[in-house]
């Protein structure tokens, strides 16, 4: 690919990122109605294992070749997968606010740009620092008029916090130490352990119980084919071509998806606050992406 075509192919994988993780809050939100966090996500690997396996047995991708390179996929994947999405599922489950919980994720591009450029070398000019600040501003003034604090409580404000670490942690570590890992071999691999670890949690914690309906069994699909396979995919491949805070900036566009999502499907319609937090957040979002 020339390098136009090369810019152009990673623009449309990052649209497509935003869209798809934006929207998974809807389809998490669905989901949660009709299964506690564990189960729901023991159902959401399940499936996922079921989509990948035809997947790996027809491409042979290649797996790791070393106990070391396993192991650091596999700690990859729980901090990704396992940690991240329980804590962030529970967050909601407690009853904190959706509002409340994409602010507090969409801060991981602060933590990741101090992180990398404490430990990676990644040196951020003045022009990036004003970008996060600016975003992280942006997205705040978005979700502002959702933001009920009487709704946050102690354990659901650790659990989002823990589900921030987890992500962040997660895309640095499997950028650092699985560079070169196949992400279909990964994504299995990532999905079998936390089904292993996850699968217990539903049945021991919260006895397993389901209540079946084909809102849930969308829900499920969705966010296992368009966000934990294509969504997550596309993100990594962009982070193994860019710089870990530019890329990892998208993050600031998703709370404004599920904001205008959410006036499509439930007739929500953005104020004049919304409308100004999505400028700040783009302006914020373009100086973070920036060329130098």
């Amino acid at each position: 690919m020339t390098p136009s075509s090369r810019d152009r192919f990673d623009s449309l994988l990052a649209w497509f990122f935003v869209i798809v993780w934006g929207s998974g809050y809807l389809a998490t939100k669905a989901g949660l109605q009709y299964a506690a966090p564990f189960t729901f996500l023991t159902l959401r690997y399940s499936f996922g294992l079921l989509c990948l396996l035809p997947v790996v047995l027809v491409t042979r991708p290649r797996w790791p070749a070393t106990a070391r390179e396993w192991g650091h996929v596999g700690v990859a994947g729980l901090l990704m997968h396992a940690i991240n999405l329980s804590g962030s599922h529970y967050a909601q489950y407690l009853g904190m606010s959706a509002g409340i919980t994409a602010l507090i994720l969409a801060t991981q591009p602060l933590f990741t740009a101090v992180i990398a450029h404490r430990f990676l070398g990644q040196r951020l000019v003045p022009r990036q620092w004003l970008g996060v600040a600016l975003g992280l501003l942006g997205v705040a003034l978005v979700v502002w008029h959702k933001i009920d604090v009487r709704a946050v409580s102690t354990g659901s404000l650790v659990a989002v916090c823990v589900a921030l670490a987890s992500i962040t942690c997660g895309t640095l570590y499997q950028r650092v130490f699985c560079p070169q890992a196949d992400l279909r071999s990964a994504s299995f691999i990532q999905f079998a352990l936390s089904l292993v670890v996850l699968a217990p949690l539903a049945v021991t914690v919260e006895g397993f119980v389901v209540r079946w309906h084909w809102t849930l069994l969308a829900a499920v699909a969705y966010l296992v084919i368009m966000a934990s396979i294509l969504a997550v995919n596309a993100l990594h491949g962009l982070m193994r071509r860019g710089h870990a805070t530019r890329v990892t900036s998208l993050f600031f566009l998703t709370p404004i998806v599920a904001v205008a999502l959410e006036g499509v499907f439930f007739g929500v319609v953005p104020n004049a606050l919304t409308l100004l937090g999505i400028g700040v957040t783009c302006a914020g979002v373009a100086l973070v992406s920036a060329r130098s």
